[in-house]
This record gives C-alpha cells, sequence and structure tokens, in this order.
C-alpha cells in the first residue's frame, strides 16, 4: 500500500507506519494475507555433489509397440544431465535391477543416492535389496513435486 502511496507522489512522515496499521486493522486484508506454511512438507537439500553420485530414474509409457517395446527406462544424473535410455517391452522390478546394473553401475560406478517415483518397479523388497547390497540411498519423491 505504501509502495502505492509514493508512487503517486505522496509522502508524510509516518507513511510506513500508518498503512501496516491500516492493513492490520483491515478484514479484507487479513483474510487474504498468506497463510502459515507448517502444513507443507519440508523440502531435502541434496548434498552430493560430484558427478553419477545422484541419479533420477522413472519410465515413460506405455507407447504403441516398436520391436515388441512399450516403455523407456529413463535414468538421469543430476549433476552433469547425463542421460541413460533404454526401451524395454515392460516396465517391471526385473528391467529395473537390469538396466541399473548393466548400465549404470557398471558404467558410471555406483551412486549414492537414486531418485524415483512410488511405482511398483520402484519401491519393492527385491530393488531395495539390490541397492542396499551396493550402499545405494533409495530417495522417493513426492506426488507432483518430484
Amino acid at each position: 500500500m505504501a509502495t502505492k502511496v509514493l508512487q503517486s507522489y505522496f509522502y508524510w512522515q509516518t507513511l510506513f507506519r500508518d498503512s501496516r496499521e491500516f492493513v492490520r486493522n483491515c478484514d479484507k486484508c487479513q483474510r487474504a494475507k498468506n497463510l502459515p506454511r507448517n502444513h507443507e512438507m519440508r523440502q531435502q537439500k541434496i548434498l552430493e555433489i560430484e558427478l553419477f553420485d545422484v541419479w533420477g530414474i522413472d519410465f515413460m509409457g506405455p507407447f504403441p509397440p516398436t520391436y515388441s517395446n512399450t516403455y523407456i527406462l529413463v535414468a538421469v544424473d543430476y549433476v552433469s544431465k547425463w542421460v541413460k535410455t533404454m526401451a524395454l517391452p515392460t516396465n517391471d522390478t526385473k528391467v529395473v535391477m537390469s538396466f541399473l546394473q548393466r548400465h549404470i553401475f557398471s558404467r558410471f560406478g555406483i551412486p549414492m543416492t537414486l531418485f524415483s517415483d512410488r511405482g511398483s518397479h520402484f519401491c519393492n523388497r527385491q530393488l531395495d535389496s539390490l541397492l542396499q547390497r551396493y550402499g545405494v540411498r533409495h530417495m522417493v519423491a513426492t506426488p507432483y513435486h518430484p
């Protein structure tokens, strides 16, 4: 409010104090003010900064079959933005585990962290066991906030 008054080339000594008091006593202003954000989830910071230490993984599809493949598994390194993709006939845990071992772990080394969504092909005992064996921390993104 004080900014609008100043832009109109008006000024008085207690302009900001008066504006603050006006807004504090205005019912409409109080209803429109920002609500506390206590209900929101805290964001976790990613501390790893080395190349190929943090990967995000997700499936795309299903697409119309091409050479019997209907899905694309996409892995992205968070630091270098390097993308590794593979066309696959299914989107199950076995292909995820095979992809990680053959195309990520063997080529880029064992990452510290793997991010995924909550798909059943990523959140299961077999993949958790594999990641635990290699010492990879599995972080699961919250819905609608990857």
